[in-house]
């Protein structure tokens, strides 16, 4: 096993598993496996107050994996040198980042309500996300003094006007220029609790994460993920994102609405194999549809073979 390839299967607990989140951990296991890798299982539990059931919702996602029979080298339910394995338990480090990032200047309190960022004179992109528009980044240590008695800020981190590049395993080339597409965004919020872009970076950087396996969705994260790797000093890791599973309308599959859950697919099969090799099949890693353990899917195993575009499931496929 090389320690010099790792790669992780990264779920937040907010609710059963379904279909999608099986592609993703099932095309990372196997991208790590077949390079003779270290796999790594990390629970992003970054908010426990608004998700309370997340400790239980874990239990099952461990349980899951190991009914689909994907294992995993360290991580949550495993251990390993790198514990704690769940984002809840590892705050430290994220300040300690936080504050590598004050001492270089580029942080700055955010007084401004979620109503605010949304009004309609805020600036939009063409997908709807709101740009911000650097509302609080010129306040005077006067001002913040007086703006904090009524409310906690949260803290943004200053972009470059910079186009930020890399080329995606799958997706090819992509780029974003921060400053004009994303705006300063937030590491800390208001309450208190660490950015999932600032999280995640620590995270694989520590754990020694070489390739990041997840869906098409998190792509436009990516450059933001890239410039605090290079701010921080950290290796940054090469990045697969993977087409979606959607419904034949085009509409993803969610944990929301139980597309496809974990509970229900277990209950409908009577072992992984049938499951495992329907959903091979659907993404291109095998031509014909039959029984198949994870195990038996490493060998086969090719980035060439898996669709690039988002892949729609038939209705009653599974």
């Amino acid at each position: 096993m090389s320690r010099d390839i790792c790669g992780r299967f990264a779920p937040t607990p907010s609710g059963r598993m379904h279909l999608g989140n099986l592609f993703c951990a099932l095309i990372a296991w196997l991208s790590v496996r077949s390079a003779g890798g270290r796999a790594v299982l990390r629970i992003e539990d970054l908010d426990l107050r608004r998700c309370p059931e997340e400790a239980h919702n874990a239990g099952l996602l461990i349980d899951d994996l190991r009914w689909l029979g994907l294992d995993f080298d360290e991580g949550e339910g495993v251990g390993g040198p790198d514990a704690p394995y769940r984002q809840s338990r590892r705050f430290s480090l994220y300040a300690a980042a936080l504050e590598k990032l004050e001492k270089l200047g580029l942080v700055y309190p955010c007084f401004c309500s979620r109503a605010e960022l949304h009004a309609a004179e805020a600036p939009h992109l063409s997908d709807g996300r709101v740009l911000y528009a650097g509302t609080c980044r010129g306040l005077s240590p006067e001002e913040i003094r007086q703006k904090s008695r009524a409310r906690p800020p949260a803290l943004r981190l200053r972009v470059p006007a910079e186009r930020i590049a890399f080329r995606d395993r799958l997706c090819g080339n992509y780029s974003e220029d921060l400053a004009a597409e994303c705006g300063d965004f937030i590491i800390r919020r208001s309450d208190g609790v660490y950015a999932y872009q600032l999280a995640v970076v620590v995270d694989d950087a520590a754990m020694g994460v070489s390739e990041v396996v997840r869906g098409h969705d998190l792509l436009s994260s990516t450059p933001r993920q890239l410039l605090l790797y290079r701010l921080l000093g950290l290796p940054a890791p090469a990045f697969c994102h993977l087409p979606l599973l959607v419904a034949p309308d085009g509409r993803r599959l969610s944990k929301r609405e139980r597309d496809l859950d974990m509970g229900e697919l277990r209950a409908r099969y009577r072992g992984p194999e049938p499951l495992l090799g329907r959903l091979a099949a659907l993404c291109g890693l095998i031509e014909k549809e039959e029984p198949v353990t994870a195990s038996e899917l490493i060998p086969g195993f090719s980035w060439e073979k898996l669709k690039k575009e988002d892949i729609a499931v038939p209705p009653g496929l599974f």
